[in-house]
């Protein structure tokens, strides 16, 4: 704490302790004054006791006050102390931090320098390899140009070769199908002739058969034409003005003899009628179950004549 302050603290404890000394003393009387003098004396004990125990205080308080400046500057010292040391810290750090940027420029600045260094030597050589690569090229190129020449040259000797070959194969082919061909024509030939004698012993046979399956059809168209004639007999109603008369009918009928149709072709009026109602009053007639002979019975034609 400041001098001026004390001071002024000292002077104000002292005037307080006096103004309330002269307070509690009142001026005696004349009259009494000798009278009184010992009465007066504790009062001025009392402010001497007063002014002694205010001058306590006051260096108390001074003492207090003393302590409180104390303490802050204490802590003024301490706060201007760690204001400098963080001031040195930042300051080393940032001195820290420029040698470290100017550390990481100069690597910068020799990377480039070497990556610029790398990438010369790169192209250099690139350039390098791109040259053995033309003449690796240019070499390999030639040699392919002088292996196409050989294999050229080598394709065609073959061709030529497989030429003559196959010339001589297919000339050998030629004689053997000719060969071939011959045998064949022979075989063909002896097989024609073997088969033509067959075809006309067949056909002889055939036509034999036929003759006779003819004769056998005929035969049994007759004897069925008969057989029907008889049936249209049988039903036939005549009359002696019907004699030497005739009618000629056509008959249709089924596979099974049934009749299908009748009509009359010309003839005498009285048979013609006769013949009509002879055949639907027959309503089936006989029929061979013979394919071949029921065809030339299914649609057949009759003279009829009345038997007397």
């Amino acid at each position: 704490m400041s001098s001026s302050l004390i001071k002024s603290v000292v002077l104000h404890v002292a005037l307080g302790g006096f103004l309330y000394a002269s307070a509690n003393i009142h001026p005696p009387a004349p009259k009494v004054m000798e009278v009184t003098l010992n009465k007066a004396i504790p009062d001025v004990d009392k402010a001497v006791s007063a002014v002694t125990v205010d001058q306590k205080m006051v260096e108390q308080k001074i003492a207090e006050l003393q302590k409180q400046e104390k303490d802050k500057k204490k802590a003024e010292d301490k706060r201007i102390r760690d204001l400098e040391r963080r001031a040195a810290n930042a300051r080393k750090q940032r001195e820290s931090e420029t040698r470290h940027i100017k550390k990481l420029e100069q690597e910068r600045k020799a990377k480039e320098k070497e990556t610029a260094e790398a990438q010369a030597q790169a192209k250099k050589a690139r350039a390098i390899e791109q040259k053995e690569r033309a003449k690796a090229k240019q070499a390999e190129k030639q040699k392919q140009e002088s292996e196409s020449a050989a294999k050229a040259a080598a394709d065609k000797r073959k061709a030529e070769e497989e030429a003559l070959k196959k010339a001589e194969d297919e000339r050998k082919k030629r004689d053997e199908e000719a060969k071939e061909r011959a045998k064949k024509a022979e075989q063909q030939r002896q097989q024609a002739l073997q088969e033509q004698m067959l075809q006309e012993q067949l056909a002889k046979e055939q036509a034999a058969r036929s003759k006779i399956r003819q004769q056998q059809v005929v035969g049994e168209v007759d004897k069925y034409r008969a057989l029907i004639m008889a049936r249209i007999q049988q039903n036939l109603l005549i009359d002696e003005k019907m004699k030497n008369q005739q009618c000629r009918v056509n008959i249709r009928l089924g596979f099974n003899g049934l009749v299908t149709q009748v009509k009359s072709l010309g003839g005498d009026k009285l048979v013609c009628e006769a013949a009509l109602r002879a055949i639907r009053m027959a309503d089936t007639l006989p029929v061979s179950k013979d394919k071949d002979v029921f065809e030339q019975l299914k649609n057949i034609n009759l003279t009829i004549k009345p038997e007397f």
